[in-house]
């Protein structure tokens, strides 16, 4: 009895649709679940003007795209800490400088860290500029806490889902 010719190049076409079928399904769900960790991403914020307006993710925190010293940083919003805080291989690859040694409280007690100041933080259209910020150990490297020493120079008010921040006018 001899073998089908089609069939072996029938699985094999068979075999690269599963595939392909796979590779969409990983490439739609993977962008889904980053657009759920931080539905702020640089392209919808460049669309406003004037103010930003953020959506809160899916663990109702503020997560936005943004910069530092015109390099692309992701933002976690944090009122409770008082300065923008970084963390040491970050703040290597942005060549910032450490300046003093501090203690701070963090959630997880008492923690060593650094001063340095920030030419430029940016948020979508807003820019505030010379900020003072920390250098720390244990936080995530991909992430920026922005805290009040940017988030004080402007207006913010929450509706819902949503966080709108304005720069305040100075008379």
């Amino acid at each position: 009895m001899s073998e089908n010719p089609h069939r072996r190049s029938g699985l094999i076409m068979l075999t690269l649709a599963w595939a392909t079928l796979f590779a969409l399904a990983y490439w739609y769900f993977s962008g889904r679940i980053e657009q759920a960790e931080n539905p702020n991403d640089a392209a919808k914020l460049a669309r406003q003007h004037g103010e930003v307006r953020l959506q809160r993710n899916a663990d109702g925190h503020y997560v936005a795209d943004g910069e530092i010293n015109g390099q692309a940083v992701v933002f976690l919003l944090d009122t409770g800490a008082s300065r923008v805080a970084l963390s040491a291989g970050l703040a290597e690859q942005l060549g910032l400088v450490h300046g003093a040694a501090v203690s701070v409280q963090t959630a997880n007690g008492t923690a060593k860290a650094y001063q340095t100041r920030l030419d430029s933080v940016r948020l979508g259209a807003i820019e505030v500029r010379d900020v003072p910020a920390l250098i720390t150990d244990g936080l995530d490297q991909r992430t920026v806490l922005l805290g009040m020493s940017f988030l004080k120079q402007l207006e913010f008010t929450q509706r819902g889902n949503q966080l709108t921040l304005k720069p305040l006018v100075h008379p």
